[in-house]
Formats: structure tokens, sequence, C-alpha cells
């Protein structure tokens, strides 16, 4: 970034989409310490010598992308375990359903000695979780300006 003869500069404005990739991250609390990053160098700037603006403006970026950065890792470890939890949810709740649907056959279960491991990876591959994940997924995703 050419930042010669900054010296009179006393605002910066984010342009882009920075501002919709903070509103999409999952915490509050994470949004609301990049938009106070984001305004702090508005008020650092009036306050700072002409001499330094450039180097103040350098580093104020460079804490923003950084932060940035951390955060969206944050989002997406989040989402992968918040994705594992509600997999293994409507597995369970696919689980519950098969056995209130045989809870009459459970006689004939134990005379057939049926591979209960064998139907419970069938029943988790059959849950549809894959297709609820899909559909969900989405709306939690970061939206990222394209370059």
């Amino acid at each position: 970034i050419q930042l010669d003869d900054c010296s009179n500069l006393a605002t910066v404005d984010l342009v882009g989409g920075i501002h919709k990739t903070i509103s999409s991250l999952l915490l509050e609390s994470w949004r609301s310490e990049m938009n106070e990053e984001i305004n702090r160098i508005n008020q650092d700037l009036p306050r700072t010598n002409s001499w330094d603006k450039a180097d103040t403006i350098r580093t104020w970026i460079r804490t923003v992308i950084d932060r940035m950065e951390h955060y969206k890792a944050e989002h997406y470890r989040l989402l992968k375990e918040d994705m594992t939890l509600l997999e293994l949810a409507v597995w369970k709740a696919k689980l519950d359903e098969k056995e209130d649907d045989n809870s009459n056959q459970k006689v004939q279960a134990k005379k057939a000695k049926i591979d209960v491991e064998s139907a419970r990876k069938e029943r988790r591959i059959k849950s549809g979780a894959n297709i609820i994940i899909r559909n969900v997924v989405p709306f939690l995703q970061l939206f990222e300006e394209e370059e």
C-alpha cells in the first residue's frame, strides 16, 4: 500500500467485503472486537504525529488482517465441531427412531443375533445427516469477497 505524504490524513474508511465477513463471524464478541479495531484508526490518526501516520496505518492494517485471519480460522474450527455434533445428533435421533420402530421385534432380534455394530453403521450412513449438513453449512460460512 502506497502511503506517501499522508501527513494530513485524519480518517481511514475500509471498503470491500471485510464488513460482510465480520458480520458473518459466529460470535458477537469477535464481531465487536473487529469493528472496534477497524474504528480505532480513526481515533488514533488525529492524535498521531504527521511523520508517524504512515507507520501507524501500516501497523493497524497488519493488526486488522492478522486478527481477521485468526477469527476466520476459529470460525471454521467451530463450524467443523458444530457440524460433527449435528451429524451425531441426527444419527442418534435416527437410532432412537429405529429402536422405537423395532421395540416389538426385540425378541426376534435376540434370536437372530443381529450384528448391532453393522446396523449402527448402516443407520449412520442412511441417517440423512449429509443432506442436512449440506443445507445448513451455507448459512454458517463466512462471506468472503472474491479477489
